[in-house]
């Protein structure tokens, strides 16, 4: 008799998953691969990294199974893994600038990132949506994280203060300061 994963619980397939059945796992990361995918995008500004971001987060997630709470959303707790996944991330980048800047180039070339959106991609929403996920994630952490938990994710006030590790005031502050700082780079669009 096969199971119908689509009909399990998260706790349900999260129990089969640490009983070594892999397609719950495989569940689980179906469901949660998009929201997860955007979290990660809307943090790190980059979509390739946030692929190998999103992958990293599914790892660690298999591997701390074990102790994820079946009475918590497992967005919630995927959320979580994911906002410190970008946090290394951050930096980790932050370091390898320091380093570069440090070191000679000795005759080798330069890496140039492109931050223009590409001429084929003419479409003005898709345009309008770079720049504004751009814009997001040079944001500080403080203000980027609550920003795309509430508001891209559509995490509660309550999970995105459980996620943070903050009061739900504190949430609600940084919301306010994340949208006027956001406001203030994109200018009046």
């Amino acid at each position: 008799m096969s199971l119908d994963w689509t009909a399990l619980s998260d706790g349900e397939l999260a129990a089969l998953s640490i009983a070594g059945r892999q397609a719950a796992f495989a569940e689980i990361v179906r469901r949660y691969r998009q929201p997860v995918f955007r979290l990660v995008r809307a943090c790190v500004g980059e979509p390739d990294e946030a692929l190998d971001l999103v992958q990293e987060t599914f790892v660690a997630a298999h591997q701390a199974l074990s102790r994820y709470d079946a009475q918590r959303a497992m967005k919630a707790w995927l959320s979580t893994i994911a906002i410190n996944k970008c946090r290394d991330w951050a930096r980790k980048r932050t370091v390898r600038r320091f380093v570069s800047f440090a070191l000679p180039i000795d005759g080798q070339a330069e890496t140039i990132v492109d931050d223009q959106v590409p001429i084929d991609d003419s479409a003005a929403d898709r345009q309008e949506l770079d720049r504004v996920t751009r814009a997001i994630s040079t944001l500080p952490a403080n203000l980027k994280e609550p920003l795309v938990l509430r508001t891209i994710e559509g995490l509660s006030q309550a999970e995105t203060a459980e996620v943070l590790g903050i009061s739900q005031k504190a949430v609600e502050t940084r919301l306010y300061r994340a949208r006027a700082r956001l406001l203030e780079k994109l200018g009046n669009r």
